[in-house]
């Protein structure tokens, strides 16, 4: 199967258009004394990169094996539905999951880069305009990245799902204009790096793992992007102002967690879908993974000042009010980290190949003058 798969009782349209509401704002005071949102700046600026060029899209992908995982790993695994299955059943359904993942990685890059370009018209001060417009590139390569993944290496694509259709609807069609740095910055660029993360660490093909290196050096800069502004603007709002970002983070965070359940995908391959959404509620996978993709959001929500009873209550129903005390800022220097030493990496095994070619070329040239 190849192409783009028509998920039942999805919007299979080749567009989602709606009204924005908001203002659009200038500013004429060009001084600021935020300093940290300016090195955040210049560090966009330092940072930017190259898709084609960065990336060695020469590497091999196996469109049913395309992360490599343990089949144990896998969210099905253990269900009855998945014993049922034979060998090409089940790398069909690795390639469905992996479509539908990288998919949705795609759709949410899109969202991010109109989220971002929303921020740079709606938000108030200069220096946060200047950030986010670095922030638009950041996104558009993001999204050119997963399109070239997702068509050229799995052959197939999925539809957005409609939980995060939903929050990104109702972030970009809110007038106020720290939504569009909510919804996206703390609540989707937060699941996505977490998301992100776990498969960077688990994967050992090399093309995935560079993409998302890439990303999540990039995604690092983005989520302390938010948390700077949004922190400075909270400690301005009323009780009741506050209270109506926390209703806005509670529904959000159970529209996150209920995208995960794939459900477009046991629909798409006919699969029992009564058992497949009870295994993927409670199955202990799914549990343990949904708890780590709340890592980045539930410190970054506790920081920025949302951390009212109803939020607090939330997390402890999805059983992540632990994740409130990780160092989000050691988490963002790892990230940073990691994609360094990948760069590192790749520098030193191509000056030994040039090593290698170098004398191979030099004994060639000794062996035909003797």
């Amino acid at each position: 199967m190849s192409g783009t798969v028509d998920a039942p009782d999805s919007d299979t349209s080749i567009a989602w258009s709606f009204p924005m509401q908001g203002r659009n704002t200038f500013t004429w005071e060009y001084d600021t004394d935020r300093e940290n949102l300016l090195n955040l700046y210049q560090k966009g600026k330092d940072k930017q990169w190259d898709s084609t060029k960065r990336i060695d899209w020469s590497l091999e992908v196996d469109p049913c094996d395309v992360l490599g995982t343990p089949e144990n790993t896998l969210a099905l695994y253990g269900s009855r539905q998945y014993s049922r299955l034979n060998q090409r059943e089940k790398r069909e359904l690795r390639r469905h999951m992996a479509s539908w993942e990288f998919s949705q990685f795609l759709h949410g890059e899109q969202g991010a880069m109109i989220c971002a370009a929303r921020i740079v018209e709606s938000v108030p001060d200069i220096d946060s305009k200047f950030y986010a417009a670095t922030q638009v590139m950041d996104e558009a390569r993001h999204a050119e990245l997963f399109t070239r993944f997702v068509h050229d290496k799995i052959g197939m694509t999925y539809p957005i799902s409609p939980h995060l259709k939903a929050l990104l609807g109702e972030a970009l069609n809110d007038s106020r204009w720290d939504m569009p740095y909510l919804g996206m910055q703390v609540l989707i660029e937060g699941l996505a790096l977490a998301a992100f993360g776990i498969l960077r660490d688990k994967t050992d093909k090399p093309l995935p793992k560079q993409i998302l290196s890439y990303i999540m050096q990039d995604e690092a800069r983005h989520v302390a992007f938010g948390r700077i502004a949004l922190r400075d603007y909270y400690k301005e709002l009323t009780s009741q102002e506050l209270a109506e970002r926390e209703d806005f983070i509670v529904e959000g965070c159970y529209l996150m967690r209920d995208r995960l359940r794939m459900q477009e995908v046991w629909e798409t391959l006919g699969y029992d879908m009564k058992e497949c959404m009870e295994y993927m509620n409670r199955g202990p996978r799914m549990q343990a993974f949904r708890s780590r993709l709340f890592t980045r959001i539930v410190p970054c929500v506790k920081d920025i000042g949302l951390w009212g009873p109803k939020v607090r209550q939330a997390y402890e129903a999805m059983g992540v009010l632990q994740l409130a005390d990780h160092d989000l800022v050691k988490l963002m220097e790892d990230d940073e980290a990691q994609a360094e030493a990948m760069d590192a990496e790749r520098r030193e095994l191509a000056a030994r190949q040039s090593e290698v070619h170098h004398a191979i070329t030099h004994g060639r040239l000794l062996a035909d003058e003797g």
